[in-house]
């Protein structure tokens, strides 16, 4: 466990010295802070005492910033060749894998932490479903985790950061919008089992304040087989634990 902490613990202090932490948490406030009370759909426009909108702007939004934190999890040990060293030392490859996860899952709760001002100010003017808002950061958290796991995977497969970062865009993608989009259109089997893929499915179901047991086990179903394929990838890679 200690390995874990001091390994998070370097990770996120490289995301700060090199500015990448603090642009993460302002570009993001910012971005679903405009869309969410200033622009277009915003909260005052639809005249309902929810954070459905901030949801939305921060489901798109930590789609794309993940990738871009995940991209050097591995690749710049692999690149730099401090993996081997790394592993030289008791640290073993479920070790080195959930520090990378955990900082950045760290990085990613701070960023999201401050939003709980639109929460606070909402219920400031008027009733919420506090249910149902508690339940969206959950959701938000819970696709972080996933986004998080493969980008790590997407990481592991490659020296290149760029590569990382694309691979990790297009098959989050499928996930993310393309399996929805494609069980819209069908219909029977096909349609619930596109559905069932759907992280957008599983997402929705949660932001709405409905509790399901099987939006968490496929939630954690891509967490683990993430974290578990990119160790799979490390120890192929003939890494010395």
């Amino acid at each position: 466990m200690n390995q874990v902490y001091q390994i998070a613990r370097r990770e996120l202090s490289g995301f700060f010295d090199s500015l990448m932490g603090y642009v993460l948490i302002i570009m993001f406030l910012g971005f679903s802070g405009f869309f969410t009370w200033i622009y277009g759909d915003d909260i005052f426009f639809i005249g309902e005492a929810n954070l459905n909108i901030f949801f939305k702007v921060a489901y798109w939004s930590l789609f794309f910033f993940i990738p871009s934190l995940t991209m050097r999890s591995l690749t710049g040990e692999l690149k730099g060749g401090t993996l081997e060293l790394l592993l030289t030392k008791p640290i073993s490859y479920w070790q080195l894998i959930m520090g990378k996860f955990t900082s950045t899952f760290v990085l990613i709760s701070m960023a999201l932490a401050p939003s709980i001002i639109y929460y606070i100010s909402l219920w400031s003017i008027g009733s919420v479903d506090h249910p149902a808002i508690i339940l969206g950061y959950i959701g938000l958290l819970l696709m972080s985790m996933s986004y998080i796991a493969l980008g790590i995977f997407c990481s592991s497969i490659s020296d290149s950061p760029i590569i990382a970062l694309l691979s990790t865009l297009f098959i989050g993608i499928f996930f993310h919008q393309i399996f929805e989009t494609v069980a819209s259109s069908s219909l029977g089997v096909t349609g619930s089992i596109f559905s069932s893929l759907s992280m957008f499915t599983h997402f929705e179901s949660i932001s709405r304040g409905i509790f399901d047991l099987q939006d968490f086990i496929y939630f954690f179903s891509l967490i683990i087989f993430g974290l578990y394929a990119s160790k799979e990838i490390l120890v192929s890679r003939n890494l010395k634990a």
